[in-house]
């Protein structure tokens, strides 16, 4: 065996090794990802309404704590997906940007 193969071999042995010590934590950010991208599919829905929704009226749709419907809402904000509108007392009407690429579709 070239030493060339040898070192392949050796480091996918090691990838091997390294993959099944940090089997848990791959598995819970796995987890955490597939809950967030879950989270932000509803919260997406529920601003896609022609009049747009509040952070506590999201939060009672989907069953997420209003903290963290804030939280999400101000970075879906950051990236330019969803935009403020009229105030509903102490909230923001929060509503989904529709980009270009959405219209032609």
């Amino acid at each position: 065996m070239s030493d060339i193969d040898q070192a392949k071999q050796e480091k996918k042995e090691a990838m091997k090794q390294l993959r099944h010590e940090r089997k848990e934590s791959i598995q819970r950010a796995a987890a955490m990802v597939k809950t967030q991208k879950k989270n932000l599919k509803s919260l997406r829905e529920e601003v896609a309404a022609d009049d747009g929704a509040t952070a506590p009226e999201i939060a009672q749709a989907t069953g997420l704590d209003v903290d963290q419907v804030i939280w999400y809402l101000a970075t879906l904000k950051q990236y330019g997906e969803v935009v403020e509108g009229a105030k509903d007392g102490g909230y923001f009407k929060y509503k989904l940007v529709v980009k270009e690429t959405d219209e032609a579709a």
